[in-house]
């Protein structure tokens, strides 16, 4: 929860914002940082939103940069310091924190850093983990994964926080037998005696496919009961609304055994099911997000399944590190 006049920004936003600010305290733009700097703005409307902020909060910036206040020196050292260095990224922090507040905080519990945390079972990255429940419902956490578990008289009920999760019901051994959901930020899974997976969405959303039996889909938003998902098919659970089905197939569990198999997986949906098993963001630019790939690759390694899209004619595969410290891998068309 916001404090009272405290701005929401995404941290990254706050520290863009921040870093822009100081360059334009290192001296003039040049013609190219100058477009750089308005191309940034107009790439998000929270981008602008940020920048307007921190205008309006400006002389906060002013005063700590004025010679002998008591931030000069400290904003003078970031500004000579290079870009992505550690005192350059710390004092940046400093700086966004003074000028959006409580906003950042706030973002991130949005992110939901602290309920991953608390969570009742959680698997590292690149950690998987099978266990069995009271009743005998089987669960696969997949890598990155934050689950809760709340069974009581009369319901039982996970909640996924975070991840991907392959669950095998159990027929219920208390009379009447409880109702078995899941819950997410986009609304409820209900199993209808079932074998079924859920993953969250890096875009949003919950991806629920069905592998046995059937389960019903009701969004948050939603005034009654949704539609029921059967077996073979996947449908991308939303706080509004359910996606049309689509055909799913059993190799997508290939994640269980250290696999990913793909045929004809767009590109942007390979990078993001590796991404629980690597340290480094993977970013895939949308010119090839619809690539069409198929294949066997392995979890375990992949520094080895990048090698391989570097590989391929079109592709190209290139390592970055963000001002602010954060490694990517970024995959592109070749030029």
């Amino acid at each position: 929860m916001t404090t009272p006049g405290a701005f929401a920004v995404p941290p990254e936003v706050a520290r863009s914002a921040v870093e822009w600010w100081l360059q334009q305290q290192e001296g003039a733009l040049t013609e190219g940082q100058h477009q750089a700097w308005l191309a940034w703005r107009g790439a998000d409307p929270l981008h602008e939103t940020a920048w307007q902020h921190l205008a309006r909060v400006n002389d906060k910036l002013s005063a700590l940069a004025a010679p002998g206040s008591s931030g000069a020196a400290e904003v003078a050292r970031a500004a000579l310091a290079p870009r992505g260095s550690a005192r350059r990224r710390q004092v940046v922090q400093t700086l966004a924190l003074l000028v959006f507040g409580a906003g950042i905080v706030w973002q991130a519990e949005q992110q939901l850093p602290w309920r991953r945390w608390s969570a009742d079972v959680r698997t590292a990255r690149a950690e998987r983990k099978r266990m069995r429940l009271e009743d005998g419902t089987q669960l696969v956490l997949n890598g990155a994964t934050a689950l809760n578990i709340d069974y009581s008289a009369g319901l039982r009920r996970l909640q996924l926080v975070k991840g991907e999760v392959l669950i095998t019901t159990a027929a219920d051994h208390q009379q009447p037998a409880r109702d078995f959901v899941v819950q997410t930020r986009e609304g409820l899974a209900q199993a209808l005696g079932t074998r079924f997976s859920l993953r969250s969405l890096a875009g949003g959303g919950s991806l629920v496919s069905v592998f046995d039996g059937a389960v019903r889909l009701t969004p948050a938003h939603s005034a009654g009961a949704g539609p029921v998902l059967q077996a073979g098919f996947s449908a991308v659970l939303q706080a509004a609304s359910v996606s049309t089905p689509q055909a799913v197939y059993e190799e997508s569990l290939a994640w269980t055994d250290g696999m990913l198999v793909a045929r004809g997986m767009p590109l942007a949906d390979m990078l993001a099911a590796l991404q629980p098993y690597s340290v480094e963001r993977l970013v895939c630019d949308p010119a090839v997000a619809g690539l069409r790939m198929s294949g066997s690759y392995p979890l375990a390694d992949v520094a080895r399944v990048l090698a391989t899209l570097d590989a391929l004619p079109g592709l190209r595969v290139r390592n970055l590190v963000r001002w602010w410290g954060q490694r990517e891998v970024v995959v592109e068309k070749a030029v």
